[in-house]
């Protein structure tokens, strides 16, 4: 059976949970019939959180590897399309490090696309019954630092490896007191399973809209 890795990260900006990491342990709990899940939980640390994906990905030797952070105000599960090697970080990591123009990888390529089926992974998520979207950008935090670190592995290490990025919303206990989009962690996880079955099931994608103007 395919193997799968799912990953999320521990609380940062001063928040008590993580969606993603939360979700991901939901998901492994009650995996898809013919899949194998498994879950690391990374640190939101520069560094630290590549070691600890490239550890998690030598001990679970996956076929597909799905990492999932949280993104507070998007109202849906985001596939992501695109990892760029930089680091600007708006907030400090969990270690106090703040990187401003930084690379990921020195001397690594501009960007790596998911090798996800994106826009059928999102298909899918929505004929589950769920808010789903592509996204253009996983911003230039924590989150971009793994997903690019991910792709740059599977592109120099482990060619046999597939993965991609998902972004979830905020859990419903995060937002009570702002007005803010959530999604319970029931529902992300569900949307993890679809993702993984569509990914573990799929190599090319399909053709439809999914672009931004902005």
């Amino acid at each position: 059976m395919p193997r799968v890795l799912l990953t999320g990260f521990e609380p940062f900006g001063g928040e008590e949970v993580n969606p993603s990491w939360e979700a991901a342990r939901a998901a492994a709990a009650r995996p898809p019939e013919g899949l194998v899940l498994s879950t690391a939980r990374l640190p939101c640390v520069f560094g630290s959180a590549l070691d600890a994906l490239r550890e998690a990905v030598e001990r679970t030797a996956p076929d597909l590897v799905l990492c999932v952070g949280q993104a507070g105000g998007r109202p849906d599960v985001t596939v992501e399309r695109i990892a760029v090697n930089i680091e600007d970080a708006r907030i400090p990591d969990n270690a106090g490090a703040r990187p401003v123009d930084e690379p990921v990888v020195p001397g690594g390529p501009a960007a790596y696309f998911s090798t996800l089926p994106v826009k059928a992974c999102v298909a899918a998520v929505r004929e589950a019954g769920l808010p789903a979207s592509v996204s253009q950008t996983a911003g230039t935090f924590v989150c971009n630092h793994v997903f690019y670190g991910l792709m740059h592995l599977a592109a120099t290490e482990r060619p046999g490896l597939r993965g991609g990025f998902v972004h979830v919303p905020y859990a419903p206990a995060q937002v009570t007191d702002r007005a803010l989009p959530s999604l319970p962690v029931t529902a992300v996880a569900e949307a993890l399973c679809v993702i993984a079955v569509t990914a573990a099931g799929r190599t090319t994608d399909i053709r439809a809209e999914g672009g931004a103007t902005h």
